[in-house]
């Protein structure tokens, strides 16, 4: 019988015999349970924090080719990331949208410069030739006045013209936990907050399973024993630290990277779709893109080397200048750091050069392509690689499995609708008014009949639970009945986006939010107050730590 709640999911981790065990809760991890369990083999994914908390979701939340990437010669790469975008846009088309892109043009006295604008054209057309015109856009050379049009506080005295190309965005958490619930639906067992403390082992040494000890403050603490015939390490910038549970094995696989991101007021800059802005002296660019549903828009990313903790990377007041003086030195916004409403900083898990080998320090121009490869001890490991391609690193890691395990069959996800996908179906939903049925179906699909549901039954988990954002009271208490999301960082950070959108807004919210969860998860009093302070404490040091105002104090 398929577990239908974390502790029935959490007993069934030891009291199955699995074929496969997946750490890592990320992108990859989560695209590689979808893949085992739809080809048949029983599956258990474990997570030791949230669904999606690391990497996953602290992306640009772009699903794109990368056009940067050509430059790099990395045609294969983008080849692969177009062609993946695609299926993406097929298999979830609730969550992954057409997103176009704005290139200005820059010049002196109205005339852009040959060259820029000639590698512009070459780019573009490789980019569509490479595969971006299975989006059906082409790209196109717009004038200086269709460019304001679309930004207009960029600074016109040296805009020329521009370029519109088209890639795709999507929420990456939710993309992530879709595919969580997508393995689920096939029968994996996934459990979040559940860290793999050792590996377990045959006569030969060879892996068979981990010992996982649940985390969250209200589980039975007992260490649980998962038997497993091959055990796969997906656990991205941690995946160095799950191989160090091997006997013997201290190496170091993945090279870090930081990128940072901040959201600013839409009103303070202006822009209907994403645009790309050239950093000046630095070879690089970085985004400007709305956020769609909610007044604000946010720019990034920061690309530089990282040393200190993996599981507390900081937005730095140097991150911050950097977003800020590339925005303000192309258009006349003139941003503050008083502007800035959220911050994020994740890490990439790239894979470090082959010793010996001689790359760039620029992080930017270190590879996004992925690596597959079984330890002595039998134990998968996947490293590199970018959340646009998951569904492929996860085909190749379940290639690799097949291996070791006889008579696995091909793999189906190429055309494999995600959880909640409508395909080209309308979802209907009562109930609600016609703008909360669009949001809800933009986040849930078909599950948005079911989340509706709960506002019928009660209007009040109709209501926004922060002030400027769009997230509802109902999608709180599915998130914890359907998406088991079990403390108020789940909620506010990765089930609804509120803490990188506006965290002053989310820390305001975050009591009534506590007190929804705690009538869903039975939280004592004590629990409760342990929720709301550790979250407020946590946001208030993440501003703090980016040179920012205190989000819990009136300046």
């Amino acid at each position: 019988m398929q577990p239908t709640s974390r502790l029935e999911s959490l007993q069934a981790l030891g009291e199955r015999q699995f074929d496969l065990l997946v750490i890592g809760g990320g992108m990859t991890g989560t695209g590689i349970a979808v893949d085992a369990a739809t080809r048949g083999l029983n599956v258990a994914l474990i997570e030791k924090d949230d669904f999606a908390s690391g990497t996953s979701s602290k992306s640009s939340k772009m699903v794109h080719g990368g056009l940067r990437y050509l430059q790099q010669r990395e045609f294969r790469l983008v080849y692969e990331n177009l062609r993946e975008r695609q299926r993406l846009l097929e298999n979830a088309p609730h969550l992954v949208h057409r997103l176009p892109f704005l290139i200005p043009l820059f010049g002196k006295d109205g005339v852009v410069s040959k060259t820029v604008a000639r590698s512009y054209k070459v780019a573009l057309w490789l980019y569509d030739l490479t595969g971006g015109v299975r989006i059906g856009r082409r790209h196109k050379e717009i004038t200086r006045e269709q460019v304001v049009g679309h930004m207009p506080r960029l600074d016109v005295s040296h805009l020329v013209a521009g370029f519109l190309y088209y890639d795709a965005r999507g929420d990456d958490a939710r993309v992530a936990l879709t595919l969580a619930r997508t393995a689920a639906d096939h029968g994996a067992v996934v459990v979040n907050y559940a860290p793999a403390t050792t590996f377990t082992h045959d006569a030969t040494g060879r892996v068979t399973g981990a010992i996982v000890t649940p985390s969250d403050p209200d589980d039975d603490p007992t260490p649980i024993e998962i038997s497993a015939r091959v055990v796969v390490n997906a656990a991205g910038v941690w995946a160095d630290e799950v191989a160090w549970l091997e006997e013997g094995r201290h190496d170091v696989t993945i090279s870090p990277a930081k990128g940072v991101h901040i959201s600013v007021p839409a009103e303070r800059l202006p822009c209907d779709i994403a645009s790309v802005i050239p950093v000046p002296k630095d070879r690089r660019s970085i985004f400007v893109v709305p956020w769609f549903e909610s007044p604000f828009v946010y720019l990034g990313t920061t690309d530089t080397g990282y040393e200190g903790s993996l599981d507390d990377p900081r937005c730095e007041p140097e991150d911050v200048a950097y977003l800020l003086d590339a925005v303000n030195n192309l258009t006349s916004a003139q941003l503050t750091t008083g502007d800035v409403t959220g911050v994020w900083a994740g890490l990439r898990p790239l894979i470090k050069p082959a010793e010996g080998k001689k790359v760039s320090a620029r992080t930017a121009d270190l590879s996004r392509r992925h690596k597959v490869e079984t330890s002595p001890e039998g134990v998968v490991l996947v490293t590199g690689g970018k959340w646009t391609t998951y569904r492929q690193m996860a085909e190749d890691a379940l290639d690799e499995v097949a291996q070791q395990l006889p008579g696995v069959t091909k793999c189906v996800t190429r055309s494999l609708p995600l959880h909640g996908s409508p395909g080209k179906r309308t979802v209907e939903v009562s109930g609600v008014s016609d703008d909360v049925a669009a949001h809800l179906v933009g986040r849930f699909g078909t599950d948005a009949p079911s989340v509706a549901a709960l506002i019928t039954a009660d209007h009040h988990l109709g209501d926004r639970i922060a002030v400027g954002l769009p997230f509802l009271g109902a999608e709180v208490v599915y998130a914890v009945r359907s998406e088991m999301a079990i403390t108020l960082e789940d909620v506010l950070s990765r089930r609804t986006r509120a803490h990188l959108q506006d965290a002053r807004a989310a820390a305001g919210a975050a009591r009534e939010v506590a007190t929804l969860m705690a009538a869903e998860l039975g939280w004592s009093a004590e629990r409760t107050e342990d929720e709301v302070m550790s979250y407020l404490r946590s946001v208030d040091d993440e501003f703090i730590a980016a040179g920012l105002t205190s989000l819990t104090k009136e300046p």
